[in-house]
C-alpha cells in the first residue's frame, strides 16, 4: 500500500505536459479575443504576456525544484508562507483553471461543430461538451502513464496542424509582417494591458509541470529545464500564429471570429481557399484543446488531493486507487466542477474570469519563491518580485465587473478556510 504517485515523467514528456496545456483554447481561441480587444496591439500583448510568463515560469521552476509534491503552488504557500495564502493559492487555481477547462470543452465543441456544419444549437453544446467531458476524465482516471501517452498523441498532431497552417499561408501571402509593423499604430495602452492579462492565462499551462512534481523523475533537474524550454517554444509558435491570422484576413476580421461559432483559426484556413487545410487545422484545434482538457483534468485533480490530504476539502478525496496509483476521487470531483461551468456556455466570460483568478494565483506563487531559502534559489529574487508585482498589476486592467466577482469568490473561500481550519483545531 502506498499514498504517493508513480513517478513516471521524464523530461521530453514533461515539455511535452507543458506544451499540451498551453497550445490549445489559448491559441485557437484566446488571441482572436485579445484581437477583438486590442487591435494590431495584440502583437504587443502576446509579448508583454510571454515576459510575465517566463518570470512566473522561473518561479515555478525554482518551488517545483525546491519541494516536487503534487499541489504547485497550494502546497509552496503552505510550506514558504502561511495557511492562508496556501488555501487562496488552491482555491484560486481551481477555480481559475475550472473555467479554463469549460472553455476547453466549449471551444473544442464549436470547433467540431462548426467544421461539421451542425450550427449552433446552445444546448445541443452543452450537451455534447459534457459528454466529451466524461470521456476525458475516464482516460484521466486510467492514471498518469495512460494520460502521458495521450497527451504526447495530441501534441503531435496539434503541432502538425499550425505548421501546415503558418506554411500555407506564407506560400499563398507571402511572409507574415504586417503585424509586426502595424503593432504600434492605432493601439490604446489600456486595451493592450486587458488583452496581455487576458493572453497570460494561455501560456500558464506551464505550471501542470510544477503541479505534477510528484509524478517526474528527477524533478530537481527535470522541471526547470522543462519550464524553460516549453516557454521559449509557446512564444514563437504563438507569435507565428497570430501575425499568420493577422496578415491573412487583417486584425479586425479576425477578432470578430470569436463571435458566434468560436473557430477562428478555422476561419483563417478557409481564407487561404487550399484543399485540406481547413480540415487539418480543424482536427489541430480539436486535438489541442483535447490536450488542454486532459491536462488541466490532472493538474486540478492533483491540487485537489493536496488540498483533501490537508483536510481543506472532504478528505476522503485524497484516495489513491492501488492498482495505477491514481487519484481518481479526486479527478471525478474535479470533473464535477468543470461540468457546472460548462452549463454557462460562454467562452468569453470563462475565459476573463480565468484570467483574474489565474494572476492571484500566480502573484502567490511569486511572493513564495521570494522566501524561498538562499540555497533553494536557482534564480535572482528581482525575477520573483517582477512576476508578483505584473500578476497584481495586470489583474486589475481586467473587466470590473470580472475582478469584483473573483474577490468576491476570494473571500468566500477565506470564510471557508477559516471555519475549517477552527473546526481541525479543535479536534486536534
Amino acid at each position: 500500500m502506498t499514498d504517493e504517485l508513480k513517478r513516471a515523467i521524464g523530461l521530453p514528456g514533461a515539455v511535452l505536459m507543458g506544451l499540451g496545456s498551453i497550445i490549445g483554447t489559448g491559441i485557437f481561441v484566446s488571441i482572436a479575443i485579445g484581437a477583438q480587444i486590442a487591435g494590431n496591439g495584440i502583437v504587443i500583448a502576446i509579448l508583454i504576456a510571454g515576459i510575465l510568463a517566463i518570470f512566473n515560469g522561473l518561479s515555478s521552476a525554482q518551488l517545483a525544484a525546491a519541494h516536487p509534491v503534487s499541489g504547485g503552488t497550494y502546497e509552496y504557500g503552505y510550506k514558504f508562507l502561511n495557511s492562508y495564502l496556501g488555501f487562496s493559492a488552491g482555491w484560486m487555481f481551481l477555480i481559475a483553471k475550472s473555467a479554463s477547462a469549460a472553455t476547453a470543452v466549449l471551444g473544442c465543441i464549436g470547433y467540431l461543430f462548426y467544421t461539421l456544419n451542425l450550427g449552433v444549437d446552445q444546448r445541443l453544446i452543452i450537451i455534447s461538451g459534457l459528454i466529451l467531458l466524461f470521456i476525458m476524465t475516464y482516460l484521466v482516471s486510467g492514471g498518469i502513464s495512460r494520460s502521458n501517452l495521450a497527451n504526447k498523441i495530441i501534441v503531435g498532431i496539434t503541432m502538425v496542424g499550425l505548421i501546415c497552417l503558418i506554411a500555407v499561408a506564407t506560400g499563398v501571402e507571402g511572409l507574415p509582417m504586417d503585424g509586426v509593423f502595424a503593432a504600434s499604430t492605432d493601439v490604446s495602452i489600456d486595451k493592450i494591458l486587458y488583452a496581455s492579462a487576458l493572453m497570460f492565462v494561455a501560456y500558464t499551462g506551464y505550471g501542470r509541470i510544477a503541479t505534477l512534481g510528484e509524478e517526474v523523475k528527477n524533478p530537481e533537474k527535470t522541471i526547470p529545464r522543462a519550464i524553460i524550454t516549453a516557454m521559449g517554444l509557446i512564444v514563437l509558435i504563438y507569435l507565428l500564429v497570430t501575425l499568420t491570422a493577422i496578415h491573412v484576413m487583417g486584425v479586425e476580421e479576425f477578432g470578430k471570429t470569436i463571435d458566434g461559432e468560436a473557430a477562428p483559426l478555422v476561419k483563417v484556413a478557409e481564407v487561404l481557399n487550399m484543399p485540406l487545410i481547413k480540415g487539418i487545422v480543424a482536427l489541430a484545434a480539436i486535438t489541442a484543446m483535447l490536450g488542454v482538457l486532459l491536462n488541466l483534468i490532472l493538474g486540478l485533480s492533483r491540487v485537489m488531493l493536496s488540498m483533501a490530504r490537508r483536510g481543506d476539502v472532504p478528505n476522503s478525496i485524497a484516495n489513491i486507487r492501488q492498482k495505477d496509483q491514481s487519484p481518481v476521487k479526486a479527478v471525478w470531483f474535479t470533473a464535477a466542477i468543470i461540468a457546472l461551468l460548462v452549463l454557462s456556455g460562454n467562452v468569453v466570460f470563462t475565459w476573463s474570469f480565468s484570467a483574474f483568478t489565474v494572476l492571484i494565483y500566480y502573484s502567490i506563487t511569486n511572493l513564495a519563491a521570494l522566501y524561498l531559502p538562499v540555497g533553494k534559489r536557482l534564480y535572482p529574487r528581482w525575477v520573483s518580485f517582477a512576476g508578483m508585482f505584473s500578476c497584481v498589476f495586470l489583474a486589475f486592467w481586467i473587466d470590473p465587473f470580472v475582478w469584483m466577482l473573483g474577490l468576491g469568490v476570494l473571500v468566500a473561500g477565506l470564510i471557508w478556510h477559516y471555519f475549517a481550519d477552527s473546526l481541525k483545531k479543535k479536534r486536534a
